[in-house]
C-alpha cells in the first residue's frame, strides 16, 4: 500500500485559518492552535453581535420616536397605542427616520394619532 503524504491538505486548511485571523494580535495570527481558538471565539462574537445590533437599533428607533412625540405632548406608549387604534401600519424604523429627517411629516402622523386617541 502506498504512503499518503498529508502536507498539502493540512497546509491548505491552515492557510484558510490564517487568512481568517489576519490582523489579530500576537500568536493568535501565526500559531495554528491558538489561531483556531481565536477564530472560533471571533465567530461566536460576530454571531452574538449580529443579534445585538438588531436590539440596539430598535432601542435607538424607540428613543428617536419618543423624543419626537414628546415635543407634541405625548408619550411613546400612548403614541404606539394610538397608531394601533388608528390602523396606521408604519414600523418603528420608518417612524424614527421621519422623526429625525422629516419632522413635519412626523408631526402630521402624530396629529392623526392624537385625534384617534381623543
Amino acid at each position: 500500500m502506498s504512503r499518503v503524504k498529508r502536507g498539502v491538505t493540512s497546509h491548505a486548511r491552515h492557510k484558510k485559518v490564517y487568512k481568517a485571523v489576519k490582523g489579530f494580535y500576537g500568536r493568535r495570527k501565526n500559531t495554528i492552535r491558538i489561531a483556531k481558538q481565536a477564530l472560533d471565539k471571533s465567530l461566536q462574537y460576530s454571531y452574538k453581535g449580529r443579534k445585538l445590533k438588531k436590539r440596539n437599533f430598535r432601542s435607538l428607533w424607540i428613543q428617536r420616536i419618543n423624543a419626537g412625540v414628546r415635543e407634541e405632548g405625548l408619550t411613546y406608549s400612548r403614541f404606539i397605542n394610538g397608531l394601533n387604534k388608528s390602523k396606521i401600519n408604519i414600523d418603528r424604523k420608518i417612524l424614527a427616520d421621519l422623526a429625525y429627517k422629516n419632522p413635519q411629516a412626523f408631526k402630521s402622523i402624530v396629529k392623526k394619532v392624537q385625534s384617534s386617541l381623543s
